[in-house]
């Protein structure tokens, strides 16, 4: 697996409690964002290392890079349909991009001038961006926001097709991982190392709401 791995609870210690963050495993080169599938979807995407198959093309497809997020959406891999677990390795110039582009899913009027200006924003974006409530590894709610991003339109052949470098089915480490939360043993949990992602641009920073310290790059 190439997914950099470490103690939930050493990582609680070093994350920010509220706020809006960027949650995510990266480095220069790249981004690591989490999918869930049926095996059909899923294990072509592994096999063939892009989306194609039974993927449809005309659906949008919602991207996270915050794993706990992930599992809450996916039940820890145990929802049906949801049964394979990707581990995405985006090119990070992709997932600038993405953040780049994406429209709010919801009116935000410090943002957009009116309702109809973000209408046709949106109307006009393949890039969607939605915040979300953070959820602990029992599910519960935190004060943090998470974000998820909607791909569509020639940016979803996009994704699928030429912005990923790599593509991981880590389902049996997400499997091994929730019997430490069945057993209420978060001591034992270890999950990708993460910390926030702070975009490139300053102006996408401010439209994104984040809320970043001196030291964080």
């Amino acid at each position: 697996m190439k997914l950099k791995t470490k103690l939930y609870k050493e990582q609680l210690k070093e994350w920010p409690q509220n706020g809006h963050h960027i949650m995510a495993q990266y480095d220069d080169n790249k981004v690591t964002v989490y999918q869930s599938y049926r095996p059909e979807i899923g294990n072509f995407a592994v096999k063939n290392q892009f989306f194609g198959g039974a993927f449809r093309y005309t659906r949008m497809t919602w991207i996270k890079p915050n794993f706990l997020w992930m599992m809450y959406r996916n039940g820890w891999g145990t929802k049906e349909g949801q049964e394979v677990v990707l581990a995405i390795h985006l090119k990070r110039e992709a997932f600038e991009r993405y953040l780049n582009q994406a429209v709010y899913s919801s009116f935000k009027s410090e943002l957009y001038e009116n309702w109809d200006s973000w209408q046709e924003e949106v109307k006009n974006s393949s890039i969607r961006l939605q915040w979300d409530p953070d959820h602990d590894p029992y599910g519960a709610k935190l004060e943090r926001r998470a974000i998820q991003i909607g791909i569509r339109n020639e940016e979803i052949i996009q994704y699928a097709k030429h912005d990923i470098l790599e593509i991981e089915d880590i389902s049996e480490f997400v499997k091994e991982q929730y019997a430490h939360v069945l057993n209420k043993n978060l001591d034992q949990l270890i999950i990708p190392d993460e910390k926030p992602y702070i975009p490139f641009h300053s102006d996408v920073r401010k439209r994104l709401m984040l809320e970043t310290t001196s030291h964080e790059k």
